[in-house]
Parts: C-alpha cells; sequence; structure tokens
C-alpha cells in the first residue's frame, strides 16, 4: 500500500522526473497544479488539484480526435498559474476550486493569460460542507477577485455561444450530476461582465464533469450521462480554441 500510493504521488506532477511534453505547435490539454489549502488533501493524500488526472482529460482528447478534423496530442501537460508556459496554450483546466490557493504572482499570471485570450475551463467543484469537508463557492470567488475586484458571475444560458460551437446543446437541465444532488449549476466570467463579449472562464458548479470522462472505459455511469458530459467538454474546447 506504501509503495503503491508513493508511486501515484511520484506519477502527478510534482516529480521531477516526470515531463511534460514539449510545445509543437500542436493543441495540448494543460492542467492548474496550484498548492491546496487545509484539508485539500482528502482523497487518499493526494492534493485536490490532480484528481482523474490525466485520465479525465486524455479520454477526452480521445473523443475530439475521433469525432473532428483537430489532431490534438493525449499527453496532458501540468503548469502553474504563474509559468510562463501556461501562454503557450488557448485553454487551461483547473479543479477542486474551494481548495484553491493562489499566490499573488499566480494571481497576475491568469489575469494576463485571460485578458489576453487565455480560456479557463472551472470542473470538479463541490458546494461547501460536502461530506463534511470546507469547499465551496466563497473562496473560490475571493481568489477570482483578487485579480478582476468587479468580477460578476452570470448564470449561463443555453443561447450561450458556446453551448453551440459544436453540439447543439439546448437546456441546461439535464446535464449529469456527479455526486452532491441538485442540478448542476454553470457560471460565466465574460469581459467587462459583459455576456455580450468573450467568455473567459466557464464553471461546472456543484458538479464533476471530468469524472464521466475519467470513468467512461470502466461502466461506471450510464452512457448517456456520459455522453453528455462529453458533448459539453468537446463545446468548451471548441469554444477556446475559436474565441
Amino acid at each position: 500500500m506504501v509503495v503503491a500510493l508513493a508511486q501515484r504521488r511520484s506519477f502527478y506532477g510534482w516529480d521531477k522526473r516526470v515531463r511534460n511534453i514539449p510545445y509543437d505547435g500542436q493543441f495540448t490539454f494543460v492542467r492548474v497544479r496550484y498548492a491546496p489549502a487545509p484539508g485539500g488533501y482528502w482523497a487518499g493524500g493526494l492534493p485536490s488539484w490532480v484528481h482523474g488526472y490525466p485520465l479525465a482529460e486524455q479520454n477526452l482528447m480521445r473523443i475530439i480526435n475521433d469525432i473532428s478534423l483537430l489532431r490534438v496530442h493525449t499527453d496532458i501537460n501540468v503548469v502553474t498559474l504563474d509559468d510562463p508556459e501556461l501562454f503557450r496554450y488557448p485553454i487551461a483546466y483547473i479543479i477542486e476550486v474551494g481548495w484553491w490557493t493562489l499566490t499573488d504572482t499566480e494571481a497576475a499570471g491568469l489575469r494576463a493569460y485571460l485578458q489576453k485570450g487565455g480560456f479557463l475551463i472551472v470542473d470538479d467543484f463541490k458546494v461547501e460542507g460536502w461530506r463534511g469537508l470546507r469547499g465551496g463557492w466563497q473562496p473560490f470567488e475571493t481568489n477570482v477577485k483578487r485579480m478582476f475586484p468587479a468580477a460578476r458571475f452570470v448564470e449561463m444560458d443555453p443561447s450561450d455561444p458556446i453551448f453551440h460551437s459544436f453540439f447543439e446543446i439546448t437546456s441546461l437541465d439535464t446535464f449529469p450530476q456527479a455526486y452532491n444532488g441538485g442540478r448542476a449549476i454553470f457560471r460565466g466570467l465574460y469581459e467587462d461582465n459583459d455576456p455580450r463579449k468573450r467568455l473567459m472562464m466557464i464553471v461546472n458548479y456543484n458538479t464533476d464533469i471530468s469524472q464521466f470522462w475519467e470513468w467512461s472505459g470502466r461502466g461506471f455511469k450510464p452512457v448517456d450521462e456520459t455522453n453528455e458530459a462529453y458533448k459539453l467538454g468537446v463545446n468548451y474546447l471548441m469554444y477556446g480554441m475559436t474565441h
């Protein structure tokens, strides 16, 4: 058990032997690494940012290659928000932001990234008190307002272009709920807080869309729900690549 845990820990991005693939202009999906807040090591001792990595994203990349003319890497890179390499990638992915901590340099890096056209997907986001853990919306919003003090999150509407960038998604009421019960909530942060402008950040709150990607080959979740989760992921990528 100890050996297995050590092997997992050496795999998830903080071991210097683990290398990102070099940038070559081909699309590479990147996950954000951060130092979790206290309580953020609750899943087998692993940090909150790493849950599902890299299988969830790899499965989504395989879907993209299968159904579109894009040719994307199935290797998944890991970056911090203050890493200049972040600016090589149009889309970044961060999870479990109820335990997200943000240094001043990371805040500056993410603000510049979003202002220059980057797109951030926020996923696997639990409500406060899930299984007695803290988490919740407030720590996340506090971090965002360090970058954008006037930030206002908007409840997403099915008419938003992101839901029509590849698949036609006409309702947000039927998407799978991974853990908490109640409906999944989708919120967005737009340039200048104007929904008519570019969406800079989309938030999957009270659900974990990537869990359906991760488990899609294991039979843990119904096929129909998994398909819906993939539709969202594909649309997010297509929107981020074209806006």
